[in-house]
């Protein structure tokens, strides 16, 4: 869990009534892109987590430090009732009281201290888990009525409707409902979920490719139009209705049949992947992995060759089972499938080979450091 240090918490919000929110990040495991066409996900929670210490002021104003941030920008002030977006992360701060108040919820001014393990830029939901754990601090401080699935559908409107971003319902109900060692599968159509235990004969690892990724960039906004025109054309609610074998999907001009050929047959993978977990077969688990990320490579095309390249080093390796992008795309994580205890050797081999050869900066995230 991420703590913030005592003397931070005294400095920014003095001896008041502090609450603190925490969230961790995510991996998604199998899955992607699927949440907005209301398909099947599959992610699990990561060690690294972001906290919120909150406190409550007397009037609407509000301030927010992050250590995480730059110098000359750790400090932010909004005030409650007049926030506005401002391309920056205060968004996440404001944007929750924002659609807290925009839900009859009664949020008055407040100051915030957040500080955060989960890297930004690299597919591991780093501004989902900022949302949550935000929201959380501020259900507490203003003791709001609001479940963890409500929850997660305000800290996803926090992205669409204040930010502007069209993301999925995936990262917050992960970051949301997520627990440790075991898999989140969520039906993203009606958000039923379960928790599907990882055996012990598997680890994962995740390694940052040291590549950021941005979901607010142009090339993410038009995956998610090319999946809407594809809807239109074969008529159906969601690509979910479309079944892998259908004819139709031939019938689609390109782009627009290899985008849709994704996310049908991920679907599928993702329906694999969790029969595979609870069999525990995990090389069965490995090459739906595989699988996954040619698609993401060859007809979602959000992979880029530094990638390409690390899943194929990790795949390489003694111990492994199995490797793919994970997230958003066009930078980011990979995340690796091994046996029992061989996880961080194969991460470690994998971080030391992207460096000599690629020279990158690769993070091992998972297993976290010791």
């Amino acid at each position: 869990m991420t703590e913030i240090p005592h003397h931070d918490i005294i400095r920014h919000l003095g001896h008041r009534r502090t609450v603190i929110g925490q969230a961790p990040g995510r991996v998604n495991l199998i899955g992607e892109h699927t949440d907005y066409s209301g398909g099947y996900v599959l992610p699990m929670v990561i060690p690294q987590t972001t906290a919120v210490a909150a406190a409550a002021n007397a009037d609407a104003a509000s301030r927010a430090w992050s250590a995480s941030m730059p110098h000359d920008q750790q400090q932010v002030r909004f005030v409650v009732g007049e926030e506005a977006r401002a391309g920056a992360w205060v968004d996440y701060v404001q944007g929750a009281s924002a659609v807290l108040r925009a839900a009859g919820h009664r949020v008055s001014g407040f100051d915030a201290v957040i500080r955060s393990e989960v890297p930004l830029g690299s597919g591991l939901s780093s501004s989902a888990s900022l949302s949550v754990a935000v929201l959380r601090a501020l259900r507490d401080l203003f003791q709001l009525p609001i479940d963890d699935v409500v929850l997660a559908g305000l800290a996803r409107r926090i992205e669409t409707d204040f930010i502007g971003v069209p993301v999925g319902v995936m990262d917050p109900i992960a970051c949301s409902l997520g627990a440790a060692n075991q898999a989140l599968f969520l039906d993203t159509r009606d958000l039923s979920w379960q928790l599907v235990r990882i055996p012990s004969t598997a680890e994962f690892a995740v390694i940052n490719s040291g590549i950021s990724h941005s979901i607010s960039t142009g090339s993410y906004r038009l995956r998610r139009q090319e999946c809407d025109a594809a809807t239109r054309l074969l008529g159906v609610r969601d690509l979910r209705d479309v079944a892998d074998d259908d004819q139709r999907l031939d019938t689609l001009p390109d782009p627009l049949r290899k985008r849709a050929r994704h996310i049908v047959s991920e679907n599928g993978r993702v329906l694999g992947a969790v029969d595979a977990l609870r069999k525990r077969d995990m090389a069965r688990f490995g090459a739906l992995m595989d699988g996954s990320h040619a698609s993401l490579r060859d007809d979602y095309e959000v992979s880029l060759p530094e990638i390409d390249r690390m899943v194929e080093i990790a795949r390489a390796q003694h111990g492994a089972l199995g490797a793919r992008i994970t997230g958003g795309g066009f930078g980011g994580s990979i995340v690796v499938l091994t046996q029992a205890g061989q996880a961080a050797r194969v991460a470690g081999a994998v971080a030391q080979s992207v460096r000599d050869e690629l020279g990158l900066r690769p993070q091992i995230l998972v297993p976290a450091p010791a």
